[in-house]
């Protein structure tokens, strides 16, 4: 159970940090009906003392400002499109993301003519770093696009293949030119938290008391809420597993137990002739059931924390990136989930326990010790 849990956090904490170090906890941008649209959303201000005042929240780590549009990227060979991500010096990624080369080098003045790609979007150009390209954005209204070169100086990687597949960054000011809009013209911000239990709650303060029509404040689970449900069902499945493993747990230390009254059958008779009530004699096996059950959850702990260790180092069972954004195996454990587990396993095994207690009150005292 314990296994089952760490592997089953450790998932879903995987996928949520890659959203969190790409996104951030809470997003504030123009309201829209449709909270995955956001990102391409009309331009806002860049709003200095709004920043001051969010990053003034508990538990708000950074606010970065970001703008996010389509593009083509054109090499000699091929071309992909893509979702140019403009990003500032504030913006980084978690140790999630795993990231070649380096940071976008971004000047005084001007803008940085430099862009980091995904692994995937590199392969499929057959890019490396330090290689150039050239990106074309299109115009509405306009025959010819506008070209800028730019080098690819870092490689991304986060498995997520809707993510890797869809986007690249830049200089936010390369976007503000080409859209030609004002140096603090801006889609929105991204703000990133020390922990994503307080996503609501921080999106709730901004929003009431910082903001004004028609800025709107998101978690990143209203922006990516398929993920989220699906993330959600992984809690069922967790259920199912424990539901099944505590159940077979139950029984088989009930049947031990029975077992041993069995074997003991002939010195319980004894014990019941010399008078000693049934009480007491249930007691002395539900010590043994407890002494049972406390030295299982003692050795089963230590396997358990010593096999997640093990993975957690070494990553010894793998996975289908494709299909589960990862390549191994992950683990997270929490004291708490393994407390509750162990108590509910104690608690469980010994109210179970008075099932083949039950049997002590059929043993005819006669027919077990005429028996040697």
């Amino acid at each position: 159970m314990v296994l089952a849990v760490a592997v089953i956090q450790g998932f879903k904490y995987e996928i949520r940090e890659k959203l969190f170090s790409f996104w951030g906890h809470v997003m504030v941008a123009n309201y829209s009906q449709n909270a995955s649209d956001l990102t391409l959303t009309e331009p806002i201000r860049y709003d200095s003392n709004l920043v001051y005042l969010i990053k003034q929240l508990p538990h708000v780590t950074s606010v970065s400002p970001f703008i996010v549009r389509p593009a083509i990227i054109k090499t000699p060979t091929d071309m992909e499109g893509t979702r140019l991500k403009g990003i500032d010096s504030t913006f980084r990624f978690s140790k999630s993301i795993s990231l070649q080369g380096h940071y976008l080098q971004l000047p005084d003045s001007g803008y940085a003519s430099q862009i980091i790609l995904s692994q995937t979007t590199a392969d499929k150009l057959k890019l490396n770093l330090g290689d150039a390209v050239q990106i074309y954005f299109i115009e509405k209204g306009s025959t010819a696009p506008r070209i800028r070169k730019l080098t690819v100086t870092g490689i991304f990687h986060s498995g997520m293949e809707d993510m890797d597949k869809t986007y690249a960054l830049c200089d936010i000011r390369l976007l503000q030119r080409i859209n030609q809009w004002q140096i603090d013209d801006i889609n929105g911000y991204q703000i990133a938290l020390t922990d994503e239990k307080y996503m609501d709650a921080v999106s709730d303060t901004i929003f009431q008391q910082y903001l004004d029509a028609p800025l709107y404040s998101y978690t990143l689970r209203e922006v990516y809420a398929n993920i989220f449900d699906w993330l959600q069902l992984q809690n069922i499945n967790a259920e199912i597993v424990l539901i099944i493993m505590a159940i077979v747990a139950t029984i088989n230390l009930a049947v031990a137990i029975l077992i041993l009254i069995v074997e003991q059958a002939r010195m319980i008779g004894i014990l019941k002739s010399l008078g000693m009530a049934y009480m007491r004699i249930m007691r002395v096996f539900l010590f043994y059931a407890l002494y049972i059950a406390l030295a299982g959850i003692v050795l089963g702990n230590i396997v358990a924390i010593s096999l997640c260790w093990l993975q957690a180092q070494k990553g010894i069972l793998k996975l289908d990136e494709a299909t589960y954004y990862m390549k191994q195996v992950p683990v997270r454990i929490h004291i708490g989930d393994i407390l509750l587990i162990d108590v509910a396993t104690l608690l469980f095994g010994i109210l179970f326990m008075w099932l083949p207690g039950l049997y002590i009150k059929r043993i005819q005292t006669v027919k077990v010790i005429q028996f040697k």
